[in-house]
């Protein structure tokens, strides 16, 4: 949202780590000034302001919200609180936050003292500063907010690229949880994948990268086609051989993955029924029936040891 002269807003930026200095150089290169920054570390402070031009770095979180029009609070979430309540914030002040599971709850010192309030998230995942640089134009970005600084965000979002998508306060732990279900657990079951590889003489390092190239393609499938047609592997063909040889396997040399590979099983059910069913409607075989679908909640359930299932 433009100013009354015209002009973008200044931006002052309140904590320097991976997610601050992305955002800050990104919006520095879709034309909006950057014009402060403050960090618990006076070296991240300074290296970041000298990438800005017309930044500097500030000698604390109140010398940076004194400067700008719209503060970003863009410290770990357990500081957000506390940055808040610290602050003497003037009336007429944005300030924003940019964690993906607080809601505008935690700025509501700000909001007492006249400031307007919002947060945005950019849905990325950030392994360092250089590579969160390169990912964070054309994400998605949860937005929420107070009137015209809403539309602040929102316009923010269009000069990098990106998606908006609005959230409500009580909407924010699930979308997180979302987040890192896609992102963070993805990485916990390669990690189980490669226990596994291990049981069979891999290296960790090679078994990683031997998966790689399935996880891509996975990733590829789901670009290409979306859900369910993505699906591939047993639960998608309702082959009851091969996920019991998998239970049985499991049971014996890695019981501790077990319950994990069943729950996962048995919420790919569903994804492999509409998979089944969109096949049905269109005339092509494949996917999986309701009967097969009940043949596999009864084995997941039985923990792949049920009377009568038969080996393929």
């Amino acid at each position: 949202m433009a100013k009354q002269d015209g002009t973008r807003p200044t931006l002052g930026f309140i904590g320097a780590g991976t997610t601050g200095e992305a955002l800050a150089r990104c919006l520095a290169d879709a034309g909006y000034p950057i014009v402060a920054v403050a960090s618990r570390s006076a070296a991240s402070a300074e290296r970041l302001a000298a990438r800005l031009n017309g930044c500097r770095a500030v000698a604390d979180a109140q010398a940076a919200a004194d400067a700008a029009d719209l503060i970003f609070i863009t410290t770990p979430d357990d500081a957000i609180a506390a940055v808040a309540s610290q602050v003497r914030w003037r009336p007429g002040a944005w300030v924003v936050h940019v964690s993906g599971a607080e809601s505008l709850h935690v700025l509501a010192p700000a909001r007492r003292a006249g400031a307007a309030v919002g947060s945005i998230h950019p849905l990325q995942t950030f392994a360092d500063r250089e590579q969160a640089v390169a990912a964070m134009p054309g994400s998605t970005f949860a937005l929420e907010g107070d009137g015209a600084l809403l539309d602040c965000l929102r316009e923010m979002v269009t000069a990098l690229r990106g998606r908006a998508v609005e959230l409500r306060s009580q909407d924010k732990a699930l979308y997180h949880a979302a987040a890192v279900l896609v992102s963070n657990y993805v990485v916990t079951l390669v990690d189980m994948a490669t226990r596994l590889w291990q049981q069979f003489g891999a290296e960790p390092d090679s078994a990683a990268q031997a998966l790689l190239p399935l996880l891509q393609g996975t990733v590829d499938n789901l670009r290409r086609l979306g859900l369910p047609e993505a699906l591939t592997g047993p639960i998608a063909r309702g082959d009851l051989g091969t996920v019991q040889r998998h239970l049985e396997a499991l049971a014996a040399a890695a019981p501790n993955l077990l319950p994990a590979y069943r729950e996962l099983a048995l919420q790919t059910i569903p994804i492999a029924a509409a998979l089944g069913e969109r096949r049905a409607a269109l005339g092509r075989s494949g996917g999986l029936d309701q009967r097969q679908a009940e043949a596999l909640r009864d084995l997941l359930a039985a923990g792949g040891v049920a009377a009568g299932t038969p080996a393929a």
